[in-house]
């Protein structure tokens, strides 16, 4: 979008701008989406166990760490914010930080183990299946620091803009992930068959690879050789404090959040095998329309923190606005698929000795992609408006909200809708409407624009800097 009458400039926050940052993360995600629709695809041909267990094992997983990655992710908003202030040097110093934190989280993550361990006895699944959840979740565990790790050295890239090194180093690593999913699941090329635990390690090496090409860039930045290789791993006790403060409200949300996820996913487990098959496979269908919403959310959070860095608070309003119009023309052609093609979608995930016909399957996954379709576009508002929040400094409001409407309103209601016998489309339609929540929180603190009067960092203008505005919830 340009400015009319001049052809030569972007709209600070329009379009233009948006499609530059938000283009190379959505393909970076369609590419990770595209990894894990084929990782389920390749579990569930190979037994309905497996594809059962994917699941569950894989969001307790993610829950343990996300905390951390979101954490260590944040001085990627640091990284925005101080691109947007034309202080390279500290864009790198901020990141440096977030590996420190990436590095530190490691014991903690294998510390969690046993509670991972422990919730599973807790779900009530077939005893197959929970072996099969013990050791997919085990090897994710084991190899939990690759996910900080990323979101540390990824987030040095998103905040100066440059996604494209996002978007080319996760397609390597997505790509390979494909192709030892397939090796190692089945047992193909010379690698024994290992089933679940194989999709395991095809992830944690995928992870490894797309982390060390970023680093490898990284160290090449000119920032980084002006100021010296042994100069920047040197820790800033100030910044880093500063990361940890803003960075753990955003961490506890993202906690909170996944956590009332995982719960929801674990009790579908009791409800019978079509049930949580069919949920199951739904959510990994979701995947499509859900990662690449996250590349909108990130796109918007980076853009509004370099305007926000900058001083430019109608910039960074116009792109949150922005990514949220985009978003929601994304979803609303992926949900055109999802309501014609139900049959195709589901017809992929089709195990063999599943205990259940196909009929039965479809029976329920119609009905739960109508209800995806309708609530991904008020999960758009939710995503891309709370990455606008959180890249604007706006940290604590989201952390206590969704709290708030995870473990008020999700988790409590599906613990009554279970009591009350009800059944898996039930449970379905209480997660549309605790979406719905989330949207309208969003949507209202967005628009009363308090977000604005937060600062992330020092600014300096001139000789002076400006000191920091208190980041407290209005």
């Amino acid at each position: 979008m340009r400015v009319p009458g001049d052809s030569a400039v972007v709209v600070p926050g329009g379009y233009r701008e948006m499609w530059r940052i938000a283009a190379p993360l959505i393909l970076s995600m369609g590419s990770y989406t595209i990894m894990q629709f084929c990782d389920r695809m390749f579990l569930s041909r190979y037994s309905s166990v497996t594809i059962q267990a994917a699941l569950p094992a894989g969001i307790l997983a993610h829950t343990l760490i996300c905390f951390f990655q979101a954490v260590t992710g944040y001085a990627g908003t640091f990284t925005a914010h101080y691109h947007g202030a034309k202080d390279p040097a500290q864009c790198v110093r901020a990141t440096v930080q977030g590996l420190w934190l990436a590095l530190a989280s490691w014991p903690l993550i294998l510390l969690q183990i046993p509670l991972g361990m422990w919730f599973m006895t807790l779900s009530g699944h077939a005893p197959a299946v929970m072996a099969a959840e013990k050791t997919y979740f085990l090897i994710l565990m084991a190899g939990g620091i690759t996910v900080p790790l990323n979101s540390a050295i990824g987030g040095y890239f998103m905040g100066i803009g440059r996604t494209t090194v996002n978007m080319a180093a996760n397609a390597l690593g997505c790509s390979l992930n494909i192709v030892l999913n397939y090796a190692m699941i089945f047992g193909h090329w010379g690698f024994p068959e290992m089933g679940i635990a194989g999709a395991a390690y095809a992830t944690l090496i995928s992870g490894a690879v797309t982390c060390l090409i970023q680093t490898g860039l990284f160290i090449k930045e000119r920032p980084v050789r002006l100021i010296g290789f042994p100069a920047v791993l040197k820790p800033d006790g100030a910044l880093l404090r500063r990361i940890v403060r803003f960075g753990t409200p955003s961490g506890l949300q993202l906690l909170m959040d996944v956590g009332s996820f995982a719960v929801f996913i674990m009790l579908t487990g009791r409800m019978g095998e079509v049930a949580l098959a069919a949920s199951n496979i739904a959510f990994s269908i979701n995947n499509l329309a859900f990662a690449p919403l996250l590349g909108f959310g990130l796109a918007a959070s980076t853009l509004v923190g370099q305007h926000q860095g900058a001083r430019h608070p109608e910039a960074a309003e116009r792109a949150g606005y922005t990514g949220l119009k985009m978003g929601l023309l994304y979803m609303c052609a992926i949900g055109i698929t999802f309501v014609l093609f139900p049959k195709g979608y589901f017809e992929l995930f089709r195990s063999k000795d599943a205990g259940f016909t196909a009929a039965e399957l479809l029976a329920l996954g119609r009905t739960m992609l109508l209800l995806m379709t309708a609530w991904g576009l008020l999960d758009t508002v939710s995503i891309v408006l709370s990455g606008a929040l959180k890249g604007a400094g706006d940290t604590r409001f989201v952390m206590v909200y969704m709290v708030a409407g995870s473990w008020l309103v999700l988790v409590p209601g599906t613990l009554v809708l279970l009591r009350l016998g009800s059944g898996i489309l039930g449970l379905w339609v209480w997660l549309a409407v605790y979406v719905c929540v989330l949207a309208l929180g969003f949507w209202w603190r967005w628009r009363q624009g308090h977000w604005k009067k937060i600062r992330v960092i020092e600014v300096r203008e001139g000789l002076e800097y400006i000191p920091p505005v208190t980041d407290e919830i209005h």
